[in-house]
């Protein structure tokens, strides 16, 4: 029950979050003199396009850009009625893109489910790949499977996202046949869902999961390894072993569970860097994620596709760091959430 109030309590924090959050990004994207109408009003002005300069001044109007300023805020997160009444993000209504001429809804709706299955098998690569090799690591520190795993873990560091992608863009597909593009073959676009389009899937995702995840498994390898030591040059593994406690069930129950602590902290911040650091990895291997989006939309000052794709990033960052602090709550009993008793 009291992890429940805890929850709902984290829950109603992340909601304020975001709402200081979106108040931001709103005046970050706004900071810039001018913005997509503006400069294209000015540039069909001095070429004399009198229609081009009409509709671009009715878009104005209708997406409320001549307003003030916080009137603009208010209609877009929709707690203030704009040309079309109550019509904003808490509505559903994410805006207009300017640079795509669609409403962004349109533009992200693929590319935003793409953007959650990538980076979600990538952070499961992360765990399910750093875990092991990181615990291993320590409890068997200076042999050759430390020393072979600290190779891997520099070698993953030191090579460039892009270069991995183009790496394995060639040599994967030339000789193991992997796809490379998209998220499943074309013909199951439009289907409906079958085991072969799971397996289409699930082929697709091997690249940009790999590709994507190995920097962040090589540096959480590499923490929890030294964690690991750490916790097990303490006085309590050493009474834990005295006692006749098995070596793997005390590796197990105590050094793993406070040295994984920083590591489910950090889901919080996991989401997010994957989704920034997977930008040109997608634009290499050709991925309709939200991170080349993102990158136009800051190009061409298109605020509202910008505004969305950077809120959703932050809801990200919010769900991950709540998520991290429940279950820090369950695994460390030490973590206590009901305040502290005066």
């Amino acid at each position: 029950m009291h992890l429940l109030r805890y929850a709902i309590y984290r829950f109603a924090t992340m909601l304020l979050t975001l709402w200081v959050v979106s108040i931001l990004i709103f005046i970050i994207i706004n900071l810039p003199p001018g913005d997509y109408l503006s400069n294209q009003i000015a540039e069909l002005q001095a070429s004399g396009q009198s229609a081009g300069v009409a509709k671009a001044e009715f878009l104005r109007q209708e997406y409320a850009l001549d307003r003030p300023l916080w009137q603009q805020y208010f209609i877009w997160v929709g707690f203030f009625p704009g040309p079309h009444g109550f019509s904003g993000l808490i509505q559903g209504n994410f805006g207009w893109s300017f640079e795509f001429d669609a409403p962004v809804s349109e533009i992200v709706g693929d590319s935003l489910w793409m953007t959650v299955m990538v980076n979600l098998a990538a952070v499961l690569f992360v765990y399910l790949v750093a875990l092991p090799l990181g615990v291993l690591a320590a409890a068997r520190a200076r042999s050759w499977v430390d020393y072979t795993s600290a190779f891997v873990g520099y070698l993953g560091l030191a090579t460039p996202n892009f270069l991995l992608a183009l790496v394995l863009f060639y040599y994967g597909h030339k000789h193991l046949n992997l796809p490379i593009g998209g998220l499943m073959d074309p013909v199951y676009e439009n289907a409906p869902l079958s085991w072969d389009k799971v397996k289409s899937i699930l082929l697709h995702l091997i690249v940009p999961t790999f590709v994507i995840g190995t920097s962040g498994a090589s540096a959480m390898m590499q923490r929890l390894r030294a964690n690991m030591l750490d916790e097990l040059g303490k006085p309590y593994v050493e009474t834990a072993i005295a006692k006749g406690m098995p070596p793997r069930r005390m590796l197990m129950k105590y050094p793993l569970r406070v040295a994984f602590n920083p590591f489910v902290a950090d889901i919080g911040n996991l989401l997010p860097s994957m989704v920034s650091g997977s930008v040109l990895v997608s634009v290499v291997l050709g991925l309709q994620t939200i991170g080349p989006d993102l990158l136009q939309a800051l190009k061409s000052q298109d605020m509202f596709l910008s505004a969305f794709v950077l809120m959703f990033v932050a809801l990200l960052t919010l769900i991950g760091t709540m998520i991290s602090d429940v279950l820090l709550v369950l695994l460390d009993p030490r973590i206590r959430y009901e305040g502290r008793k005066s």
